[in-house]
Formats: C-alpha cells, sequence, structure tokens
C-alpha cells in the first residue's frame, strides 16, 4: 500500500481543525506524541489533547514536501504554519514519522521545535525591548 497517497488528506484534517477525520487516520490504540509532550495513548486522549491544540491556535497551514515509506513506517517532512489567535504566525520545520498497522496510524510522533508558538510573536518581543523614553 502507498501510504504517501493519503497524507495530504490527513494534514487537510489537521489544518480544518476535524478531530474526529483525524482520528479516523489512528488504529483505536495508537499513541500520540506532538514534541516534548508526554504521549495519548488511544482515541479518546488523543482527541482530547488535539482539540485541546487545536483550541490554542488560530489555525495552521501543512507544507509536506516529502514522504517517503521504508516498510511499515512513513515520514513526512517539510513546515507548518501557525497562526496564533492574535493573528502572528510562526513557521517551522517538522518531521512526522507514522509507524502503520496496516491502513491507519499505530504510533504518530512529531519532531518539531515549537516553542516559540506560545511565546510573544516577535514584534511584540521587539516592541517590550526598545528603551522607555
Amino acid at each position: 500500500m502507498n501510504h504517501s497517497n493519503w497524507t495530504p488528506a490527513l494534514f487537510a484534517s489537521i489544518d480544518a481543525k476535524d478531530a474526529d477525520r483525524f482520528l479516523s487516520y489512528l488504529s483505536d490504540d495508537a499513541t500520540f506524541r506532538f514534541a516534548n509532550q508526554p504521549a495519548a495513548i488511544g482515541h479518546r486522549a488523543i482527541g482530547e489533547a488535539v482539540d485541546g491544540f487545536f483550541a490554542a491556535i488560530g489555525a495552521s497551514r501543512h507544507e509536506v514536501s516529502t514522504v517517503w515509506t521504508p516498510g511499515d513506517a512513513v515520514i513526512c517532512q517539510r513546515q507548518v504554519t501557525y497562526t496564533r489567535h492574535d493573528g502572528s504566525v510562526l513557521s517551522v520545520p517538522f518531521i512526522n514519522v507514522f509507524d502503520m498497522a496496516g491502513a491507519l496510524i499505530r504510533h504518530y510522533s512529531i519532531y518539531i521545535d515549537a516553542s516559540a508558538l506560545f511565546s510573544p510573536a516577535p514584534q511584540a518581543e521587539a516592541r517590550a525591548m526598545q528603551p522607555l523614553h
């Protein structure tokens, strides 16, 4: 099976903030880890984690340039652009690794440095660092 064919639809479900559609790509006993956060296990825990993340951001847009499918794994690389609730944006590279169980993802790992996502936007930081007159 060529797993890379469904990756655009998977990322579209994320960018649409559609947790139910996102979960349809995962096995019932899947594990999901976003960066250095604790892993969520099973649809209920993953759905709660994903819904919480979706609520914390304004929007996301994934641009996937490369997909590898070695054996029972799928590896996706490129960039995601997050829009914060204040309208500022952050673009960062990412790599996702999916360990597959047939047509479903059994282990979903996101390798990303999103530490700046919930930090003040660069413009606010620059204003805050200017001397007072």
